[in-house]
């Protein structure tokens, strides 16, 4: 592969040191935004991490991709399961592929869903098929989220899913009410928006990107861990928006009882949240803010 390293082999074999022929070892590969490592998890024998440069992206279960890891990760799946009955196939574009964490998650709980991925980086795409292929019913390309949003057919899509980081931070022509626009354009009616970002105190950027979100859905809401809501550390927020009434009471419902509770925010407390902040336009458009030192490091 284009940009590959020597790599330590995924499983099999006879490591050096005489480790056990079948225990999954590290693989890392040189890709087009830094270096990407996939990290055997001991506790769960095909489950791996995925980190750019020492940033978590994803954490993908081959034997079950119905388990979500990380926190973020597990309120989008809370989402999915809100949006409609039970195994109900669901067609969705993700902006921002990693690991294809949730297009697995879509795929194992709602089979027959139709999920178009755009990934900005080809070779770590190249690099997630060799060692974590992923399903029939995922169809992946390579290019940039907001290039392929513009071209998606109108009314085409139940969800659309933002998750692109560069590195740890949302580029800037992602984070704008044209671009919120084009999420719409793509949806059929009814369909939902949801976009993974982060931010700390004192939560600018969060309540900038809830009114740019306002500006185009008439139903918002967002989600995050209470004491990132609060102001008190930096971490994910869910922000989701419809143009038809979003199932709020549910979602609260599953986000309240996950062993890693999250609060949803909506209405009067979103106001609260929002105060005088104005929508963000691409004249003005910036970068997500980048997370403290150590924040999400892995080695």
């Amino acid at each position: 592969m284009t940009g590959s390293t020597p790599p330590d082999r995924p499983a099999g074999g006879t490591p050096a040191g005489g480790a056990p022929a079948d225990e999954p070892l590290p693989v890392q590969r040189t890709v087009s935004l830094g270096t990407a490592k996939l990290l055997p998890d001991l506790d769960r024998p095909k489950a791996w991490l995925l980190t750019l440069d020492g940033t978590p992206q994803s954490y993908v279960d081959l034997a079950d991709p119905t388990h979500l890891e990380f926190e973020y990760t597990r309120r989008f799946g809370h989402l999915i399961d809100a949006l409609a009955p039970a195994g109900q196939p669901l067609d969705a574009l993700h902006l921002g592929g990693g690991a294809l964490t949730l297009p697995r998650y879509l795929a194992a709980t709602r089979p027959g869903s139709r999920q178009h991925v755009v990934e900005a980086d080809g070779p770590l795409v190249d690099f997630v098929a060799d060692v974590l292929p992923w399903p029939d019913g995922i169809e992946v390309t390579v290019g940039d989220a907001r290039t392929a949003l513009a071209a998606a057919p109108p009314g085409g899509v139940d969800l659309v899913v933002a998750d692109v980081f560069h590195g740890s931070r949302t580029p800037a022509h992602l984070t704008s009410v044209e671009f919120v626009a084009l999420a719409a354009a793509a949806l059929r009616p009814g369909g939902c928006y949801a976009a993974n970002l982060a931010d700390g105190p004192p939560l600018a950027f969060a309540a900038a990107q809830a009114a740019t979100v306002r500006a185009v859905f008439p139903y918002t809401c967002l989600a995050a861990e209470p004491a990132v809501l609060r102001g008190r550390r930096y971490g994910n927020i869910l922000l989701i928006g419809s143009h038809a009434p979003l199932p709020a009471d549910e979602l609260a419902r599953r986000l309240a009882g996950d062993p890693f509770p999250a609060r949803l925010t909506d209405g009067a407390a979103l106001d609260d949240l929002i105060g005088g902040t104005a929508p963000v336009h691409d004249t003005e458009a910036v970068d997500s803010p980048p997370p403290p030192d150590g924040a999400f490091s892995v080695g």
